[in-house]
């Protein structure tokens, strides 16, 4: 409690509080406090009475050292001292007084003083009230050794080196300026003083006794303990003196002094004297008091101190900041522990050293305040004013949160703006919604909702379980939701808690719970004056919606809708394009003996929506023979995809014709130039006949395919240099090359290997690694495409499970291809596959036809000819075990044959494949077609070409370097073969 009271507290109060509490501790009747002279003095002087009346307090004035009383006693032992009443003299106790506690204060060498008590309980105290006066006077004599000058630097006593060659010159200096000199015996207690000194003190000349004592009766009482404690500790330390104080003169005047002086030491090492110098300062505190006053009180903290930055005058609220104005005067400013930790002593040497007023603000480490400091710089040090900026700050920091929160606000909703911006699907709305509001709102869930025709749908969720959408699902339906309301009234609803939300939507009361939502916002989606949706955003905990929130909620809201609505649009213009796409291209490939195929199409990133010219194609021949087709119109939109149709259906119809690469892409650079001058595509041709192993190519201003040999080697084959379709002449040439079985074809479009970044040479050499990393890390295909070699020991295995197997294999090869398609893509496309423009893959490994199922012969040019083709037809087929074919294949090759002999000429060639079907082909040197005529009933002959066309699956001609080849497939399946003889007896 006294710690606490000592802040605002002078000396003599500290004195007064510290006995009232000792005498309410003991329960005692009163007390006082003896304080011991200076220095060496053996008298006790009463300084502090309370409880006693004045006859009884004045008998305990000054004591002697060796008197028989209590506090002498104390201070001789220097331990505390019981006396009881009977010891006492007499007149010396009040009636009911029971004895004398004397405490002693603790001093450097000898007690302080003594504090002691008149008590009323008979006998000595308990040890528990011992140690409280122990502990009380120690305090007690902490607080008297902190006088208000300690630490001030002391002047060099120059007087007591006066110079020989002037005596007298510092004395009359001294007397000039009203400067007193004084010398003190220390172990006397003589005191000699000058006549400036005495003229100081208001003692006339020849009156004063010489005793230290008369100089402590002149101290102001409220002055005396701090003083005499002061000079105890100079005496002690064997130091500088130093303090300012209230002198009472005999004249009833009161003034204020300061002293200075030095501790001299004998030959024995101990204190001897003490010399110093005093000067009247009553003028100067006066003025200091009248400015003190305006200052001390005032609201800011002030404190002023030196050039060493030693404290010299605290106001009250500065006290609150540093402590006691009688503790803190005197000490450097950063070595007060209420300080320390501020960072002040840097700032203030740093303002110090421009010599001109400045202001800073720091936390203080003991309230955690801020204060603004002002430093201002005066001829003897510097002064600091300290107001508290706190509050100011915290609404400074209100103020510029809140336009922080004003400046979120406003990026938010351009980030929302721009995210929406780019948002070009419904799916990437919802998306750049649920990152850009839910964050910054604290929201936990997300629903968007729209209206088609009379009904919602949800378009996107976010942070719901699967039971909330089960359910939301059929409330959508059912009626009785926020959802329906906001979209009937168009006004946004929040709901702060679940019990708000069924209070107004008892239906749907079980939604929350559902959601897992403690508050929720439902805002409605307006555009043009119609609400095309809602959009809802839940919270996990209660949530009270302010009105800036609310207004920023309904402009998101407004945001949303208008990107919606553009979404919407955009995905049912996509979904029409991407529908028109897809009927351009091809829904499957078709499945061929010579090769298995797998493609990829992937539409440019454009926002237009526009489809694109890309197109591919696989084409099955003649003989096995199967065309692979890849090509690119420039441009994108309606106009380039119908050209692309048209292209793809010519190329189709040109490939029926079994035109070569070379004739079939002069034939579509014709169509191309008749559509326009604004009009170019690229085309890619190449025929794989599986029987030779050859594959024929020929390319318009297209890119070559990455060809893969068996052993992993990649090669882009060296194609003859041709213009693109409509922007060049015929003739275009072709080049011919072997494949072996397995190799792998891959054609693709410029859009997959170029870009904006990327040069086409760049784009090629990343194809061969891409493809080269995806083949080395997937697994090897089965050799003939996973196809089993007919063993003999199998030939009772009916053609239907052998084409079942066949079937399997290709799937499976199938999805290899399909899976190098989408690395492909993946790595060569890397923005989530989106190009600059649109881009096709068609990949294809290929399959040789195996010796074993190749069988040719040349026919003379004469009659017999179809009795020597006949016989080699059924020796083949009886080893290939197809003799229910034997019949319809002799007729076939006997009709082939009679025609070349009658209407061609040679050489005649006839070969037979076994395949998924059974390929005749008889081959001769005349470029006459064939053709079928209509007998009449009673012709002999032009049936020869119906018996075929009625006994084969298909058949045709194709022309050949050296003249022509009349083919025909049939199958191998025994039900085929019954309708073959049906069809053929229908003929005959």
């Amino acid at each position: 409690m006294l710690a606490a009271l000592e802040e605002d507290q002078s000396e003599a109060d500290v004195l007064r509080l510290a006995l009232h509490q000792a005498i309410a501790d003991l329960g005692g009747l009163g007390g006082f406090v003896h304080l011991r002279g200076p220095g060496g003095s053996r008298r006790l002087r009463l300084t502090t009475a309370a409880g006693l009346p004045p006859d009884i307090s004045r008998l305990w004035g000054d004591i002697a050292w060796d008197a028989a009383l209590a506090p002498a006693v104390a201070a001789q032992r220097n331990t505390t001292v019981w006396q009881p009443a009977d010891e006492v003299p007499s007149g010396y106790m009040p009636p009911a007084g029971t004895g004398v506690v004397a405490v002693p204060l603790p001093g450097p060498d000898l007690p302080l003083g003594v504090l002691s008590v008149v008590t009323v309980l008979p006998g000595p105290q308990t040890s528990a009230r011992y140690a409280f006066l122990a502990a009380l006077t120690r305090w007690l004599s902490d607080e008297l050794r902190r006088p208000a000058a300690a630490g001030q630097e002391v002047r060099p006593v120059w007087w007591q080196d006066e110079s020989p060659s002037a005596p007298g010159l510092h004395q009359a200096a001294f007397n000039a300026v009203h400067v007193g000199t004084w010398d003190w015996d220390i172990r006397t207690g003589e005191v000699v003083w000058d006549e400036v000194m005495l003229r100081v003190l208001g003692i006339e000349p020849g009156s004063f006794d010489g005793r230290v004592e008369s100089w402590v009766a002149l101290v102001h009482p409220e002055d005396l303990p701090w003083v005499l404690a002061g000079t105890e500790q100079a005496i002690h330390d064997r130091g500088e003196y130093g303090s300012e104080y209230r002198v009472c003169r005999r004249d009833g005047t009161t003034g204020w002094v300061e002293a200075r002086g030095r501790v001299v030491v004998g030959e024995d090492g101990e204190p001897a004297r003490m010399m110093g110098t005093l000067w009247d300062i009553t003028e100067t505190r006066l003025a200091m008091d009248a400015a003190g006053r305006a200052l001390r009180h005032m609201s800011d903290g002030f404190l002023a101190v030196d050039a060493e930055w030693r404290i010299s005058f605290v106001n009250v609220r500065a006290e609150q900041l540093l402590g006691s104005s009688h503790r803190i005067v005197g000490q450097t400013l950063w070595d007060i522990g209420e300080a320390r930790g501020s960072g002040i002593e840097q700032r203030c040497r740093s303002a110090a050293a421009r010599r001109a007023p400045v202001g800073f603000e720091v936390r203080w480490p003991g309230d955690g305040r801020w204060y603004h400091v002002r430093l201002v710089p005066v001829p003897d040090g510097q002064t600091l004013y300290f107001t508290d900026v706190t509050e100011r700050r915290q609404r400074d920091a209100e103020r510029a949160a809140e336009e922080r929160a004003t400046a979120e606000r406003a990026a938010r909703v351009e980030e929302l703006t721009r995210a929406l911006s780019r948002a070009i699907t419904v799916d990437e709305v919802v998306s750049a919604v649920a990152e850009r509001v839910l964050p910054p709102f604290g929201a936990t869930g997300l629903l968007m909702m729209s209206v088609e025709g009379d009904e919602l749908h949800l378009v996107g969720a976010f942070g719901f379980p699967e039971a909330f959408r089960s359910r939301l699902v059929e409330v959508m339906t059912t009626g009785g939701s926020a959802s329906r309301e906001v979209l009937r009234t168009g006004v946004p609803q929040y709901f702060t808690s679940v019990s708000e939300y069924a209070d107004a939507h008892p239906r749907t009361a079980d939604l929350p719970a559902l959601a897992q939502m403690s508050a929720g916002a439902v805002l409605p989606l307006i555009v043009s004056g119609h609400a095309i949706g809602c959009c809802v955003l839940s919270f996990d905990t209660p949530r009270a919606f302010g009105k800036e929130e609310r207004t920023l909620l309904g402009a998101l809201g407004g945001l949303i809708a208008q990107a919606l609505e553009r979404a919407r649009l955009y995905d049912a213009e996509h979904a029409r394009a991407q529908a028109l796409q897809r009927g351009l291209l091809p829904s499957t490939l078709p499945s061929v003996p010579a090769l298995t195929a797998a493609a990829r199409y992937l539409p440019a990133a454009d926002e237009g929506i526009q489809v694109g010219g890309d197109w591919y194609d696989l084409i099955p021949l003649s003989s096995d023979r199967v065309a692979l087709v890849i090509g690119d119109v420039m441009g994108h939109g309606v106009s380039e995809a119908a050209t692309m149709g048209r292209l793809r259906t010519a190329v189709h119809t040109l490939a029926g014709l079994e035109l070569p690469p070379d004739e079939l892409l002069a034939t579509l650079n014709d169509l191309v130039s008749g559509f326009g001058d604004d009009f170019y595509a690229t085309c890619l041709y190449a025929v794989y006949d599986p029987a030779e192993g050859t594959c024929t190519m020929a390319s318009a201003g297209h890119p070559p395919p990455a060809v893969v040999d068996p052993t992993g080697t990649i090669s882009f084959p060296d194609l003859p240099a041709n213009p693109p379709l409509g922007a060049g002449t015929p003739p275009f040439e072709t080049a011919e090359f072997r494949l072996s079985e397995g190799s792998l074809i891959v054609a693709y479009t410029d859009g997959l290997i170029e870009s904006s970044l990327r040069d086409i040479d760049t784009g090629m050499d990343l194809l061969a690694e891409t493809i080269g990393r995806h083949l080395s890390t997937a697994s090897a295909p089965r050799p003939n495409g996973g196809r089993e070699p007919v063993r003999p020991e199998l030939a009772e295995q009916t053609e239907q499970t052998k084409e079942e197997t066949d079937e399997a294999n290709d799937e499976a090869e199938a999805e290899r291809l399909l899976q190098l398609c989408d690395s492909l893509t993946s790595t060569l496309i890397p923005t989530h596959g989106r190009a600059d423009d649109d881009a096709a893959v068609l990949v294809a490994r290929t399959r040789v036809l195996a010796d074993r199922d190749i069988a040719s012969w040349t026919l003379p040019e004469d009659p017999v000819a179809a009795g020597e083709a006949r016989a080699h037809v059924r020796r083949q087929l009886a080893e290939w075990l197809l003799e229910d074919l034997v019949m319809t294949t002799e007729i076939v090759v006997s009709e082939l044959v009679g025609n070349v002999i009658r209407h061609a000429r040679g050489p005649i060639r006839l070969r037979l494949l076994r395949s998924r079907t059974l390929i005749c082909e008889v081959s001769d040197g005349s470029l006459t077609t064939p053709r079928i005529r209509h007998a009449g009933d009673t012709d002999e002959g032009g049936r020869g070409l119906q018996l075929v066309s009625a006994l084969c699956q298909r058949w045709g001609t194709r022309y050949t370097s050296d003249g022509k080849s009349i083919w025909t497939e049939q199958p191998l399946l025994m039900e085929s073969h019954t309708l073959g003889e049906a069809a053929l007896l229908d003929v005959l």
